[in-house]
């Protein structure tokens, strides 16, 4: 049916939609206006350099110039790479670790604090979980390094105190203990963002479910395993990811404390990204290893998720 507007004049259906839109336009331009800085900055700083990277991964380029057009030539050259296949192997290791320490630590945290009786103790301890996040993680990096150290490190001198000196090394320069000693530098793995998640989550859970399972007789680890960790499933899920997303770009631990040695056990493919980018000028080969990361952890993300969400 055609509309009649208050004039006299017909509008078709489609003369109206359009209307419509320039009016629903018109009431949200302040909106579009207040986003538009926001949207140019993250085109310019965050899409801008990623497809240019996407860009120079097909080039022989360094810093300066383009270089020759050389197509999936860097890629091809990763596929053989030896180095690049063992960081991504101890990639493996240290990201399924962390994650799961660093999912499930901070989950059982929480858990605590939540059923505090005290509201004053529950304040007190999200300030203490806190409180580590003001420290810088390079200064955290070194007081490990110093503890690690092979000559007068604390842990050799406290395996030496209790009679257990056969097993000093110098567990950053040993093969098989470097990449577990970078791992263990997360110790206690409890992440205040994690906890403070978690809580949110326990928060947001109705007081009348938390009753109905008291009458029902269910309570504590039973209240955890039936009631509350089923609910806290979309929580568990984006820690998870953060997680793994965390250990696939994480490089900084391995680049203070190792270098990435020795004989390449610490290894991972940002480190090894940063010095083909930084230290031998192969801005190509390092934009290959960046859009091979990226790809990985997008496929590693949407893997998670979806196992994740099947686990409800």
């Amino acid at each position: 049916m055609p509309t009649v507007t208050p004039v006299g004049g017909v509008v078709r259906p489609g003369d109206a939609s359009h209307h419509q839109r320039r009016r629903a336009w018109r009431r949200n331009s302040g909106l579009y206006v207040l986003l538009a800085p926001s949207l140019v900055l993250v085109a310019v700083f965050a899409y801008y350099p990623a497809g240019k990277a996407v860009v120079n991964a097909l080039f022989d380029g360094s810093y300066g110039r383009m270089g020759n057009f050389v197509g999936l030539e860097n890629f091809a050259r990763l596929a053989g790479d030896p180095v690049f296949h063992q960081a991504v192997a101890n990639m493996a290791i240290f990201t399924l670790v962390t994650a799961l320490l660093s999912t499930v630590i901070p989950l059982f945290i929480a858990e605590t604090i939540f059923w505090l009786a005290s509201e004053r103790a529950k304040s007190v301890y999200r300030v203490l979980v806190m409180w580590p996040v003001i420290v810088p993680g390079v200064v955290t990096l070194l007081i490990w390094q110093f503890i690690y150290d092979g000559d007068s490190g604390m842990l050799n001198s406290l395996l030496g105190a209790i009679g257990l000196g056969h097993l000093q090394t110098s567990w950053l320069g040993n093969i098989s203990t470097a990449l577990w000693a970078v791992i263990f530098t997360g110790f206690p793995w409890v992440s205040g963002l994690a906890v403070l998640i978690y809580l949110a989550g326990l928060k947001d859970i109705e007081k009348e479910v938390f009753d109905a399972g008291a009458v029902d007789g269910i309570a504590g680890f039973r209240r955890f395993w039936h009631l509350d960790r089923p609910l806290l499933n979309g929580q568990i899920r984006l820690n998870f990811i953060l997680s793994v997303i965390g250990g696939t770009q994480a490089f900084v631990a391995p680049l203070v404390l190792t270098q990435g040695g020795p004989a390449n056990a610490t290894m991972v493919p940002g480190l090894y990204l940063y010095r083909a980018a930084f230290m031998l000028g192969q801005l190509g080969y390092a934009s290959a290893i960046g859009v091979t990361l990226f790809i990985l952890i997008l496929v590693l993300t949407a893997l998670f998720n979806t196992i994740l969400r099947n686990q409800r």
